[in-house]
């Protein structure tokens, strides 16, 4: 199902969800049980024809012995994908006696929602909030109700709009909605398993699912969409009536805001640091948020990113709705008032939060410090190298390829995007039909929002179907910053097609199977005298057989195989020596494409038979 019909389907569900919520969510759980009952239906099956094969066993003797090896090991592949466990969630767990006026917010809404209470809260560095109930007798239930707070989410809001965020995951809890989306999770990813299992088996058990699946997992993933957005709404309703409409829209707008800021501006500004400085050892990024995020953010930016997020609509990509629809469904509108120093909702907790700051800031400098060092070398190196190509250049003009190595290190070592800009100019004027040079100065162009852009990447494109996948984002990202919907939506189908078709042709050359179909090499004379002589060169090596590998994605794309031998004749197979001399082929010899280097002995053996009988395939 394309992206198209899969969205046009979520639509038409929505406005049925709208009409008859209790009726709908009756419609989600049926469609689960077909799903489920289809598979009851097939293990069933299964479990007959091994209950037959051991009751005739002393008719077919070995043979229904073999059969029930292979119908057993099937029947075990397939229940072990179908069980799945969600872990419990991480964080650092919070007591009551540390953070009491937090804890008394929670049993507030808990009675005046008639909710669950949670069995933990625990506070992650994460900037969200969340609930989470995870079973912990997997598809039997019992469930523990667990309450995610992130700490940078709590530092960027007050505490009255922290407030409405946690009525709005209360509203979650109250309702069932962690259960049974959960639930619905659980289902998705079984089929997901199930077909992975298979496919990594090659299980000729996969027919008795992929037809149904290609039918029936594109329709419950869109049914279930709809009632996972109608519970963000419900959320949305029980936070306004805990707190007020005005919380509840400051709260989302500060999420909006100040979340980009996070991403955009505060974490890459601490990253960079590691330009000058060696180690991460005196940087504490968790307890610098607590001067007030507000405070560092500046109007023009908080008018850009608040008008970015109420631009994007509700799409397919995410089942929580857009901030213009959330704030439409509760009548309020956009309001940014970030909290003062020391007015943050982390005060909330209490004793704890002193330590949790310190820890999380002390965990990020031991989870970075690896690359924390690695940039900070590639900055000193590419420093040094810049240095040398603007000397050379001042002199002479550069080759294109070091030319192009300047240009890029003036734009991400130099940090002069406008100076690198003009360089990839040049290149182009230079070299119009490079591929790598029309794409890089499109993709920058297209991110300035210039329109020259879209005919150097649509160029690179032309060129180079390598190019195909990134230029495709690369316009669909254009159209899309441009509200151009459409030339955004099928930019991304190219994208994903495009994509869909370069990974079946991965797979296709990433293994050599017998049931694969084999051609001659049709190598010219001259090239494959060139072969010969680096085969015979490579110690060890006794026979070589070159053939050529039918595939189905991109045939024009040739794949070649090379088949060798280093036993002579009835002597015992060394593991040992035909992977050393895999490994001196790989080193030593230049192919005339891509190809696949396997042995054709022991296990293999049925591939050197089968490549022994192809005429001209044997080269060495």
């Amino acid at each position: 199902m394309t992206d198209e019909k899969f969205s046009a389907l979520v639509d038409r569900l929505e406005a049925q969800a709208l009409r008859h919520p209790a009726g709908y969510k009756s419609k989600v759980l049926l469609l689960a049980g077909l799903g489920n009952l289809y598979l009851a239906a097939v293990l069933f099956l299964v479990l007959a024809l091994l209950a037959a094969l051991a009751a005739s066993m002393l008719v077919l003797k070995a043979l229904a012995v073999k059969l029930i090896l292979v119908i057993g090991v099937f029947l075990w592949v397939v229940l072990k994908a179908l069980w799945i466990r969600i872990p419990p969630p991480e964080g650092t767990g919070l007591r009551r006696e540390e953070a009491p006026e937090l804890f008394a917010i929670v049993d507030d809404f808990a009675r005046r929602l008639r909710a669950p209470r949670f069995h933990h809260v625990l506070v992650t560095d994460e900037f969200n909030a969340g609930v989470v109930q995870a079973p912990r007798l997997g598809p039997f239930g019992w469930y523990r109700n667990y309450l995610l707070l992130g700490l940078p989410f709590m530092k960027a809001l007050s505490v009255e709009q922290f407030k409405a965020v946690l009525a709005h995951e209360y509203g979650h809890l109250a309702r069932g909605h962690g259960r049974l989306s959960n639930w619905i999770y659980r289902q998705r990813l079984r089929w997901w398993r199930l077909m992975e299992a298979l496919d990594a088996q090659e299980s000729r058990g996969r027919f008795l699912f992929r037809p149904f699946l290609r039918w029936y997992a594109p329709y419950f993933n869109a049914f279930s969409f709809p009632l996972a957005r109608a519970n963000e709404y419900e959320a949305d309703a029980a936070s306004v009536r805990l707190t007020s409409p005005r919380s509840a829209a400051q709260a989302l707008t500060s999420v909006n805001v100040i979340g980009s800021y996070l991403s955009e501006r505060y974490w890459p500004h601490v990253h960079r640091h590691a330009d000058e400085v060696p180690q991460p050892t005196g940087f504490a990024p968790y307890s610098a948020m607590g001067g007030g995020l507000g405070s560092a953010i500046d109007e023009a930016s908080a008018r850009d990113w608040l008008d970015n997020a109420l631009a994007r609509k509700t799409g397919i990509d995410d089942t929580h709705p857009s901030l213009s629809d959330r704030l439409k469904a509760i009548d309020a509108q956009p309001s940014l008032a970030p909290p003062a120093a020391g007015e943050a909702a982390d005060r909330l907790l209490g004793s704890a939060l002193a330590p949790i700051t310190e820890a999380f800031d002390q965990r990020w400098r031991e989870s970075i410090q690896p690359s924390w060092e690695e940039r900070h070398q590639e900055v000193q190196e590419g420093r040094r190298r810049l240095a040398e190509l603007d000397q050379a250049a001042s002199a002479t003009e550069l080759p294109l390829a070091q030319a192009y190595e300047r240009a890029r290190l003036t734009e991400s070592i130099g940090g002069e995007a406008d100076r690198a800009l003009e360089q990839f100019r040049a290149l182009e004027t230079r070299a119009p039909e490079d591929p790598t040079v029309a794409y890089s100065l499109g993709a920058r162009l297209l991110e300035r929002g210039d329109v020259s852009g879209v005919a150097l990447v649509e160029r690179a494109m032309a060129l180079d179907e390598d190019a195909i996948v990134s230029g495709s984002k690369a316009l669909r990202d254009y159209h899309w910053r441009l509200g151009r919907e459409d030339e955004a939506r099928e930019w991304h189908e190219k994208a994903l097609a495009r994509a869909e078709l370069e990974q079946g042709a991965r797979q296709e050359r990433d293994e050599v199977r017998l049931k694969d179909k084999f051609d001659r090499h049709e190598l010219p004379a001259e090239a494959l005298a060139v072969l010969r002589a680096a085969l015979r060169a490579v110690p060890g090596l006794r026979r070589a057989y070159f053939v050529r590998k039918r595939v189905k994605h991109l045939p024009e794309r040739t794949c070649f195989v090379l088949g060798f031998t280093v036993s002579p004749p009835f002597w015992l197979h060394s593991k040992k020596r035909a992977a050393q001399v895999q490994q001196a082929i790989l080193q030593s010899v230049r192919f005339p494409g891509e190809t696949l280097v396997i042995n054709v002995e022991g296990e293999n053996y049925r591939f050197g038979r089968k490549f022994r009988w192809m005429r001209g395939s044997r080269i060495v």
